[in-house]
Parts: C-alpha cells; sequence; structure tokens
C-alpha cells in the first residue's frame, strides 16, 4: 500500500486529536514551529497540514495569533446532520482584521434557524473554489453563502448553480451580470469618506495603495471612492503615486516570500516618491507593511494611512483610522437572504450593511 504523504500523516493525527478533545474547540494548536520538532517534519510539511486543516474547516488561522479549532457547530457533525439541513458557508481567507465574526455570526444564525453550517476555505484559489462547491453540494446543502475568490472573472460553477437555480449568497463581492444576492459594505462611500479624512487634514498627494487583483468589484468601488473624494474637492486624484502591484494581502499569495516581496517595493517606491504625503490603503494588511517601511525610511507620521478594517482593540486605540464594517449584520443578513431564497420569498437582489469609520485615537470595539 501506498504511504500518505508526510503532511496527510500529520494532518490525520492533529485531526485525531482534535476528534478526541485532546484540542478542543477555541484551544490553540501549535505553531508550524511546534509542529516541526514534535512530528520531526520540515515547515512547509506542518504548513501544508494546517493548511488542510483549515480548509477542511476544523480549524481558523489567525496572522500573529496562531491556529484554532472551530467548533464543531462551524463544521460537520454527523449526528446534527442527520437531524437538521445544512448550509454551506465558503470564504477565500478569514483573519482578525476581516470575515471572523463572520464566520461567527453565521454559525449563531444557523443555530437558531435550525440548520448545521458546514464551513470551507478557498484560500483565494478559484480550483479549491469549485472543489468546495463541489464537496458542499455532493453533501447534500440546501443553499450555499460564498465569498468568492479576488478574481477578474466568477467561478463558472456558481453561474452553473445560478442556472439551476440553486440557492446562493455572495459576500462582499459582487458578481457582474449574474442575478445573485450579495450583501457587503458600501465600498465606494466608504472609500469616499475615509479618502475625505485625510484631505480634511491637508494632505494632497495621497497615493491609493491596493492589491494587483484590482479587477474585482470590491476593489474597484473603492478606487472609485477614492477619486470621488478628491472631486468633491475639485482635485484630481494622481494616479502616478498609486502602488497597485503588492499581492501579499491576497489569500493565494500569503507567507513570507510575499511579504517580502511587497516591502522591497514598497522600500523602493519610498525611494523615488518623496512627493508623497499620506496613504489610503485597501486593506488592513498591506497598512502594516507601509507603516512598516515609512517607520524604516524616517517618514512615517501619526494620521498619515487611513484604511479597510482592523483587528479588534479593547484595551487600545486604533492604530489606523479606519473603514469598519458591520461583520456580525453582514453575515446574519446573508443567511436571512439565503432563508428567503431557499423558501421562494421574494428578497432584495443587494443589501448594503452600514460602515463606520473610526479615528486612529478612538477605542475600536469590533
Amino acid at each position: 500500500m501506498k504511504q500518505l504523504p508526510l503532511y496527510e500523516q500529520v494532518h490525520k493525527m492533529i485531526l485525531k486529536q482534535i476528534d478526541t478533545g485532546e484540542y478542543p474547540p477555541g484551544g490553540r494548536l501549535p505553531s508550524e514551529k511546534e509542529l516541526e520538532k514534535l512530528y520531526h517534519v520540515s515547515r512547509i510539511t506542518a504548513q501544508k497540514a494546517m493548511n488542510l486543516l483549515a480548509e477542511d474547516g476544523r480549524i481558523v488561522r489567525l496572522p500573529g495569533k496562531g491556529s484554532f479549532v472551530i467548533d464543531n457547530a462551524a463544521g460537520i457533525s454527523s449526528a446534527s446532520a442527520e437531524k437538521q439541513p445544512l448550509i454551506g458557508l465558503i470564504l477565500d481567507e478569514f483573519s482578525p482584521s476581516f470575515a471572523y465574526h463572520i464566520l461567527h455570526s453565521i454559525q449563531s444564525a444557523c443555530e437558531e434557524e435550525g440548520y448545521s453550517m458546514v464551513l470551507r476555505c478557498s484560500s483565494g484559489s478559484l480550483e479549491r473554489e469549485t472543489k468546495a462547491i463541489e464537496d458542499l453540494v455532493a453533501l447534500g446543502v440546501q443553499g450555499l453563502i460564498i465569498m468568492c475568490v479576488h478574481d477578474e472573472n466568477y467561478n463558472e460553477r456558481i453561474l452553473q448553480l445560478v442556472l439551476d437555480k440553486f440557492p446562493v449568497v455572495t459576500i462582499d463581492r459582487q458578481l457582474k451580470g449574474l442575478s445573485v444576492p450579495v450583501v457587503g459594505t458600501d465600498n465606494v462611500s466608504a472609500a469616499r469618506e475615509l479618502t475625505c479624512s485625510l484631505l480634511k487634514q491637508g494632505f494632497r498627494s495621497i497615493a491609493l495603495v491596493r492589491p494587483k487583483a484590482h479587477e474585482t468589484v470590491t476593489l474597484l468601488d473603492r478606487q472609485k471612492g477614492f477619486q470621488q473624494a478628491f472631486n468633491d474637492y475639485g482635485l484630481v486624484a494622481n494616479e502616478s503615486l498609486w502602488i497597485t502591484n503588492l499581492r501579499s494581502s491576497l489569500p493565494e499569495s500569503a507567507g513570507e516570500a510575499y511579504w517580502k516581496q511587497d516591502i522591497s517595493i514598497v522600500d523602493e517606491y519610498l525611494r523615488t516618491h518623496l512627493q508623497t504625503e499620506a496613504f489610503m490603503v485597501s486593506e488592513y494588511t498591506l497598512a502594516r507593511i507601509l507603516k512598516y517601511c515609512l517607520q524604516k525610511a524616517g517618514r512615517y507620521r501619526d494620521d498619515m494611512i487611513a484604511c479597510f478594517d482592523s483587528p479588534e482593540s479593547f484595551l487600545e486605540e486604533a492604530e489606523f483610522t479606519h473603514v469598519a464594517q458591520d461583520e456580525n449584520a453582514i453575515g446574519r443578513t446573508s443567511m436571512e437572504l439565503l432563508l428567503k431564497t431557499i423558501r421562494g420569498q421574494e428578497h432584495p437582489s443587494a443589501v448594503l450593511v452600514p460602515y463606520q469609520i473610526i479615528q486612529r485615537h478612538e477605542r475600536n470595539w469590533g
């Protein structure tokens, strides 16, 4: 019999420890470095094993915090699956800065409505997203809530689901040309207000910073809002100042190699764009990289960075002025829309959930 690859062996051992309660729901798993020593494997092997557990929906990986076991209610429970109908949830990623509370609010809504939730993570890959859809449909879910991957084209499997009138709701990312209900934030208005917070301070040479996946509706809307803010002030946004080729915030490009690559890009930008005064950043991860590079260059000043999303901080001031999306409302509303779709009830095609602008010096209560 062919021996399983090492990463699958480690995956199975950890999975058994989760199932037996050695790692209880909410419990923290060993880090990849600790797994190297525990199982005498390479870092890549440990990373692959953990990625598999995340794809299985058994753990959540929080950058800077660790990996934690997801409550069985958020995964597959054979006992409950026999009694309760299933809802499928596919996220491209979730982190302390975005989507973590969406996951838990959908889970809570499922429990209240008598459904079990099955989670899959696509990690930013269209192939994984397709497989997740196939797996969940085969499992017998009655509907799907999907946070689609960042890509210029939507998944053709989703198109097939729509044609088959299978209940689908998307989160955060609208699929152009498809009649799929979507729940998210008004990214145009949010980016406009966020950029105005910089313009009000007197900044004029402001750079837009966003990842390379520039054709997605969400990122295009944030870019549109950025430009509208300049129009409000009778100005034109200077595109020569923009940074649009970063990758490390994209799920498929996560990891140390991409962080270093983005740091190198930003370092070079700062050397050649001395006139840039402030930055409106589309994602928190990129704002952190930008701050790090600015501090190295001796150019960082308070309030010169504004971004979308931020981890909760109950005891400290918010690190950046940022858009705080109401993740709990997004999760619950997406579940409400999905249930209406399943039941054949009338429902809106899109719901925009209110957001807040949290100033850097304010408490960020999430």
